[in-house]
């Protein structure tokens, strides 16, 4: 099985690394650390006593281990943190985020012969795996030269259980290179012992995203963002994050309703991939909207959109706008994270599609800390008729929904400190 399936990756980068490199070495000019990847070079150095390293696919699974990064050097400084990372965006949020973190690198190609040589240099008596990805040879080596594996944060969705179980064959061997599965919920566990793993090998611990801590915008922190934006004081600012390819057209249709009935609105929009920037800038002209983005010029005083155009940045602008709409959720996408939000106590709304925060959005929603809408229409009826004063209180809502789930961190660390310790 291992060497079909490297076999497929090689082939995959012959396929796709050309086409990498021209559009983001030739066209971009950002680095790719091919020489890295390909363990042909290192910068790392080898860690002196303990040694972990966390694998973090992109920007979401980079941000769910801030918290534990900072807990785990807090307690223990002498050890020496790695962690690595899949995507240009979540490389440059790692750097930006995770200031405990000892070394940042992009994890290496997956290949046998490539991971043996950053276990062999980086000497870690434990690999963390992040959420749900995972790569058949980087697991497998980690087996052979870690002192344990570990997943964190595990998240096992209805339609990934159901190709786990479906090729159980294969899964059950790739799984089995994981000593301990550490999940956000007991549905998440139950679709791993649905393939076959032991229930002993499960915890569940809950969501590593729930105990975030974000810098304080309040009062007049929260003012000065609003002024550096023109934003006036009667200005009722709507924020749509992480929106979709084809789901910004709905935003944006969405928008243009509402404002029509309430002049004072604004938005902010967040595209989930920059290169849909250039797209979305073009629609709003087309609407007759005045439109800015983050990078470019200063924010004409009475500008309509303003597209947020920049990494690592979201969850601050949530801090100032009124309500915040959360994108991948009126495609059948699943969702995206919408912790940052509540941790500033914003009113939250989403589509239907919340398939991959599925037992979070039940419990706001239970909570009445999050308003579902089904389509654009109904999202223009939530900006276009909702207060002021009752988005407030649903915010409130879901601040204390929020901290009602935190602890997450605190049982990782302590499922870590005693993994560590019972293999000395």
């Amino acid at each position: 099985m291992y060497v079909l399936y490297s076999f497929l990756v090689f082939l995959s980068l012959l396929y796709y690394l050309p086409a990498t490199v021209w559009k983001l070495k030739i066209r971009r000019g950002e680095k790719l650390h091919l020489k890295e990847r390909f363990g042909l070079s290192f910068s790392l150095p080898s860690p002196e006593g303990t040694s972990i390293w966390l694998h973090a696919v992109s920007v979401g699974e980079v941000l769910s281990l801030q918290t534990l990064i900072r807990a785990l050097k807090s307690r223990h400084p002498d050890w020496t943190i790695y962690c690595s990372a899949l995507t240009n965006s979540g490389y440059t949020v790692a750097g930006s985020k995770l200031g405990e973190a000892d070394h940042i690198f992009y994890v290496p190609f997956d290949f046998a012969w490539i991971a043996r040589k950053f276990f062999k240099r980086i000497q870690p008596r434990l690999f963390i795996l992040a959420e749900s990805e995972f790569w058949p040879n980087l697991l497998r080596t980690a087996r052979r030269h870690a002192g344990g594996v570990l997943l964190v944060n595990g998240r096992i969705s209805d339609r990934t259980g159901r190709r786990f179980r479906r090729f159980r064959c294969l899964v059950r061997p790739l799984l089995g290179n994981i000593d301990r599965f550490l999940v956000q919920t007991a549905p998440d566990g139950s679709r791993l012992q649905a393939v076959g793993l032991s229930g002993d090998r499960i915890r569940v611990v809950g969501n590593l995203k729930a105990d975030i801590q974000l810098p304080p915008m309040r009062g007049e922190n929260a003012a000065v963002l609003r002024s550096e934006l023109n934003c006036q004081p009667e200005a009722v600012v709507l924020l749509a994050g992480s929106v979709h390819v084809g789901e910004d057209v709905t935003v944006l249709k969405a928008y243009a309703e509402s404002r029509d009935k309430r002049p004072e609105l604004r938005l902010i929009i967040a595209p989930r991939h920059l290169d849909r920037v250039e797209v979305i800038d073009s629609l709003c002209i087309q609407m007759g909207f005045r439109v800015v983005r983050r990078t470019g010029e200063e924010p004409a005083r009475d500008w309509d959109v303003f597209i947020l155009d920049t990494i690592g940045e979201l969850a601050r602008f949530y801090a100032v706008c009124d309500i915040a709409f959360l994108g991948g959720s009126l495609i059948p996408w699943g969702g995206q994270n919408f912790l940052e939000p509540a941790f500033y106590g914003k009113p939250i709304v989403f589509g239907p599609h919340m398939k991959n925060f599925a037992v979070l959005a039940a419990r706001f929603i239970e909570n009445d800390a999050a308003v579902v809408v089904q389509d654009g229409a109904a999202l223009s009826r939530v900006w276009s008729e909702g207060t002021k004063s009752e988005w407030k209180k649903t915010g409130e809502r879901a601040r204390m929904t929020l901290d009602s789930l935190r602890g997450a961190t605190e049982k990782t660390v302590k499922e870590i400190e005693a993994f560590i310790e019972n293999n000395l």
